[in-house]
């Protein structure tokens, strides 16, 4: 009978025991005596270093305390170049990372400006600092030497460099090309920031709590989260005046590393953010942490304490900035709609005279200024932007219908038309060249250099065809009411183009208004500029055309905002600083205030303005002039306006823009308002929205009187 195990194969299985219950007992001898005091101390090692705090950016508030831009604590995903490089697979989880940021609907940083599907190209729309990292990276010492021994040129095409960056980032062929093109995109964004002295890659700024605990939860290679700020904001409004914060480029490290800036510090690009820059960035702080082995951290300890930005007070009241943009958005919209009605009936008739491209409406600017002080209460340019998208959306608003980007308010130049004319009359009056009662007859074409082949027409004579019509003896009160070219023409001829140009200035025309953001100034007719706008040399034609605000004029709706207020106190310019006052960190200290400040004063007796009030004040409530005293009319008697209208010639077979100034009110003037619609046709089209701003200027007042106090936080 056989045995059923055998007594070598039992032998067999006991000396395998043995041997590895030996081995077992070496390694664990060698790993706790030999070698065990060096691994607890190992286990017990510890790190202390220092890294900067970043300091929270200051909050920036309307006049009243209205928060307009904060910050909140957010979440950034950095990576660990050290640990995701020293995976297995750091391509595979590269492209794991960004596909799991992609479904959870966040973005992420991608700095290699070429398209993300094939057909491969350079992105026409890349920004600064892309092309100047870009430049970077093709003249790094490795990369140099690498594109040579490829065979690669100096700039290489798009196609090229991810050819090359298949190669250089062991990319294998398994991935697809849009797939290949995301995970060189991300390394790019790593690499060459060895190539350029800018911010660590932070691959997620702001990253959603549901991608932080998804990364978490698959312990994905190389990960960390950090605490940062970003900017909130409690406005949809006033894009153009906030601006915006990122990243610094080379050109801006330069510039702030002098002050200690951190190379990854956020500063602002545009508007108020930029422009309040140094109260609002604060100082950073030092902290030096202790982690184990492992990573944990045991302790921190503040060796400098980060001082929070200063908070900045704006003279803009968010609450009718808010209403001033919607009036202009609307207002635009409605002439768009009746300029569309326009064309169909005269199409209809065959009198379309119009090419597509030279009647549309294509921008606008609205803006409202204390006449007292000169600040501006609400500065609004259309079309606008959603300025908390900024920075995702900036390549499409770069490319967008009417260039939203653009402040017009602030950077658009535009001929003032006959707002221009109560300068020509107060020069006018101002050198006797003609007094308040002194009247001249309108001959409807003015005649005293036909002879040299110039002969301008008022408005008026040839409004009607097939008719001749003039305005006959006017006084200065008369020629604003009735805007009479030939008045100015004629007034114009001997006041001259250097006495002209010295009264617009001293309006602050063709000036700098004072304002801490970028602005034009825009051009006063002169014989010194005339060359450089109009190629030609300085005829008298360009006087008589500058004093009815043609020639080469133009002004910023800001200039005629502040134009329109000095006219308004009769003289006295103001400086249109947007600025109202700082306050530290805690609100417990005032670091500025703002001071009434006058740029200049035009002098000339009390009677001349006098008439020249009148004569607006008749623009705004005489029925000869029903097109815009239908508007205003009705206001009551505290309420008064006195209004200028303009529209400004562009060209032949081009709709003109129209500008339309007022203040009010008319005894006691508080706030003045320029308006300003590109091709918009005519100034007395502009009426409407500017009665609508008035109407919530003084709506507004009513109760921001009894419940609001300037510069106090509003809860």
């Amino acid at each position: 009978m056989n045995k059923l195990v055998k007594s070598g194969r039992v032998a067999m299985i006991f000396i395998l025991l043995v041997v590895m219950l030996a081995v077992y007992l070496v390694f664990l001898y060698k790993l706790q005596i030999i070698q065990g005091e060096e691994y607890y101390n190992r286990s017990n090692e510890t790190t202390t270093e220092e890294r900067r705090v970043t300091a929270s950016r200051g909050n920036i508030l309307d006049r009243y305390g209205r928060v307009l831009v904060s910050n909140k604590e957010c979440y950034n995903l950095t990576i660990d170049t050290a640990k995701l490089f020293a995976s297995e697979d750091p391509n595979s989880t590269i492209l794991e990372l960004i596909e799991m940021v992609e479904a959870f609907g966040d973005s992420y940083t991608d700095d290699l400006p070429i398209t993300t599907e094939p057909p491969f190209e350079y992105d026409p729309n890349m920004t600064d600092i892309q092309r100047t990292m870009l430049e970077a990276y093709f003249k790094d010492e490795t990369r140099v030497k690498e594109f040579k021994a490829a065979g690669i040129s100096e700039y290489p095409s798009a196609v090229e460099l991810l050819s090359y960056m298949r190669t250089r980032y062991d990319i294998d062929n398994s991935y697809s090309a849009e797939e290949m093109r995301k995970i060189a995109g991300l390394r790019y964004s790593i690499n060459v920031r060895y190539s350029i002295n800018t911010a660590d890659y932070v691959f997620v700024q702001d990253a959603s709590m549901e991608l932080i605990t998804s990364i978490m939860e698959n312990k994905l290679a190389g990960i960390e989260v950090t605490r940062a700020y970003a900017r909130e904001y409690g406005t949809e409004y006033a894009a153009h005046l906030l601006g915006y914060v990122g990243l610094m480029t080379q050109e801006e490290y330069e510039k702030y590393s002098l002050r200690d800036y951190a190379n990854d510090a956020v500063v602002g690009k545009d508007g108020v953010e930029y422009a309040f820059e140094d109260y609002l960035h604060g100082e950073d702080g030092t902290v030096e942490e202790t982690r184990n082995a492992s990573g944990t951290i045991l302790s921190t300890v503040y060796t400098k304490e980060p001082v929070p930005g200063d908070h900045v007070y704006l003279t803009i009241d968010i609450v009718l900035q808010e209403q001033v943009e919607r009036i202009l958005d609307n207002g635009i919209r409605i002439l768009t709609q009746e300029r569309m009605t326009e064309k169909g009936e005269q199409e209809a008739k065959g009198l379309w005279t119009f090419e597509d491209g030279f009647w549309e409406i294509t921008g606008g600017a609205a803006v409202v200024v204390n006449v007292k002080t000169g600040e501006p209460l609400a500065i609004a340019s259309w079309p606008t932007y959603d300025v908390t998208t900024i920075i995702e959306n900036y390549s499409e608003l770069m490319e967008a219908e009417n260039a939203p980007l653009f402040n017009r308010a602030l950077m658009g130049a535009y001929a003032p038309g006959s707002v221009f004319k109560p300068c020509t009359a107060i020069a006018a009056l101002s050198e006797g060249i003609v007094n308040t009662e002194e009247e001249i007859k309108c001959e409807g074409v003015y005649t005293r250099y036909a002879s040299e082949g110039y002969a301008p027409e008022c408005w008026i004579w040839s409004s009607v065809a097939g008719e001749h019509y003039t305005h006959g003896e006017l006084n200065v009160t008369g020629a604003l009411l009735n805007s009479c070219n030939y008045f100015f023409y004629s007034v114009g001829n001997f006041l001259g183009i250097d006495n002209l140009e010295k009264y617009a200035r001293d309006f602050g025309l063709g000036e700098a208004t004072g304002i801490e953001l970028v602005e034009t100034t825009g051009n006063m007719s002169s014989e010194d500029t005339h060359m450089d706008y109009a190629g030609t040399e300085w005829r008298i034609g360009d006087t008589l055309q500058a004093a009815i605000g043609q020639s080469d004029s133009i002004f910023s709706p800001l200039q005629l905002a502040e134009y329109c207020a000095t006219v308004a106190n009769s003289g006295t310019r103001y400086s249109a600083s947007i600025l109202k006052s700082v306050r530290n960190y805690d609100y417990s200290e005032e670091v500025y205030t703002r001071q009434n400040e006058v740029m200049s004063t035009v002098t000339s007796a009390q009677y001349n303005w006098d008439a020249v009030h009148e004569g607006m004040y008749e623009v705004a409530n005489n029925w000869q002039n029903e097109a815009v005293a239908k508007y205003f009319v009705d206001m009551v008697e505290s309420q008064r306006t006195a209004a200028k209208t303009g529209t400004a010639q562009k060209g032949e077979n081009i709709v003109n823009d129209a500008i339309f100034i007022c203040y009010g009110p008319y005894k006691d003037p508080e706030v003045a308002v320029a308006i300003v619609v590109e091709r918009g046709k005519a100034g007395a089209n502009c009426a409407f929205m500017a009665r609508q701003i008035l109407d919530v200027y003084y709506n507004i007042k009513s109760y921001s009187d009894s419940s609001e106090s300037e510069m106090s936080l509003l809860k």
